[in-house]
């Protein structure tokens, strides 16, 4: 069974994709992005458990 770790991470709006490519070249899968109380973005990541 595998398992994951997750991370929330705060987005820029005008610098969502180099966040999101980053965090993707660590081993990130983007979950999903929602918007925090003050309409700030948080993006949900998720990896297999021990990196990549």
């Amino acid at each position: 069974m595998t398992k994951w770790e997750y991370a929330t991470v705060p987005l820029i709006v005008h610098a969502t994709k180099q966040i999101l490519d980053q965090w993707g070249e660590d081993g990130w899968e983007l979950v999903q992005v929602l918007s925090g109380d003050s309409g700030n973005l948080v993006a949900y990541l998720k990896r297999p458990k021990g990196g990549q």
